[in-house]
């Protein structure tokens, strides 16, 4: 990035009375809210030159590069500034846990709202597919913080290899159930494949997001032997 691009950003931020300007950090694959921050003129400039997450600690009034004691790093996916100026959001590619606590992200104390079920729920039951982006995030939880005795762990320790393995395994048994037009199994076991290749998704990187965006790419083209 140019000096003249770097001060045009610079100047349509809008800087609290020390300098800063609040961070949000958001997964760019699984669109969880990891962390806020504060940046200051030097750490957005660090930032962008980077490509990785810098920001001012107001508690040791210093510089701090994410992930560089931690090995936990932010690699920028994009950045962008709200109407006001005055908030980033910044999206990121999370190695390991976002949170110093060793979560993946920093938001998991949950708040009852005027005897509400928590936010999530409520987005789940207003969206059809709302549940398999919870699945993603939780997937991403397991991805980052890696807890004995989950499964989703399992599969992340051995490897992609295992991986594939059980997206072939679970794709036969669908073949199967739907051969035995047998519908509860069928559903069984599509529920297991579509879990085994977010597993995989997460593994590779490739958010669910972009596989929905090239379906949609393809929705209104000529017909190909892959997709009517």
């Amino acid at each position: 990035m140019t000096d003249n691009i770097q001060s045009e950003l610079i100047s349509k931020v809008k800087w609290d009375d020390n300098g800063l300007v609040p961070a949000i950090v958001q997964d760019a694959q699984s669109k969880e809210v990891l962390m806020m921050a504060y940046m200051n003129k030097v750490s957005l400039q660090l930032s962008v030159e980077s490509g990785v997450t810098w920001f001012w600690s107001r508690s040791r009034n210093e510089l701090w590069n994410k992930g560089a004691t931690s090995g936990n790093t932010q690699r920028i996916v994009s950045m962008t500034y709200d109407c006001d100026g005055d908030t980033l959001l910044v999206k990121v590619e999370q190695k390991g846990a976002a949170c110093h606590t060793g979560k993946y992200s920093c938001f998991f104390n949950p708040v009852e709202v005027n005897g509400s079920a928590p936010a999530e729920s409520a987005e789940a039951s207003a969206d059809r597919f709302g549940t398999l982006g919870q699945l993603e995030g939780v997937i991403a939880e397991r991805y980052a913080e890696r807890p004995e005795g989950s499964y989703t762990t399992y599969l992340f320790e051995k490897g992609v290899d295992k991986i594939l393995k059980k997206v072939g395994e679970e794709a036969s048994e669908v073949i199967i159930a739907a051969k035995n037009k047998d519908n509860d199994e069928l559903r069984s076991e599509v529920s297991d494949l579509i879990f085994h290749l977010m597993v995989l998704l997460r593994e590779r990187g490739l958010p669910l997001d972009d596989v929905i965006r090239e379906i949609n790419g393809r929705h209104g083209k000529p017909t190909t032997n892959k997709m009517r």
